[in-house]
């Protein structure tokens, strides 16, 4: 099901990297909530329902460096944004 939710950001690259997280979040809909599966290899995940409510949860206790990478990452890969793949042992899965 597409997404009904606008946005002004273009979707490239730039936005993903230069615009504050939260701003980022708000401009695509994307609710944050804390995950509470606590495995140290567990970096978060993205999801949009059936009736198009897009959530990111993301672990509790992250370094801001941790948090704000990942979720940029997953939010790329969630929305289909151009954005460079993770490199060496960190992949992404899809379910």
């Amino acid at each position: 099901m597409k997404s009904t939710h606008a946005t002004t950001l273009a979707p490239t690259p730039d936005p993903l990297l230069d615009v504050p997280l939260p701003r980022l979040l708000a401009e695509y809909g994307v609710e944050l909530v804390d995950s509470s599966i606590t495995d140290a290899t567990f970096f978060g995940y993205y999801l949009e329902r059936k009736d198009g409510h897009r959530i990111l949860a993301m672990p509790r206790g992250r370094s801001d460096f941790e948090h704000d990478t990942a979720a940029r990452m997953l939010l790329a890969d969630g929305l289909g944004l151009p954005s460079p793949r993770p490199t060496g042992t960190l992949e992404l899965s899809r379910f």
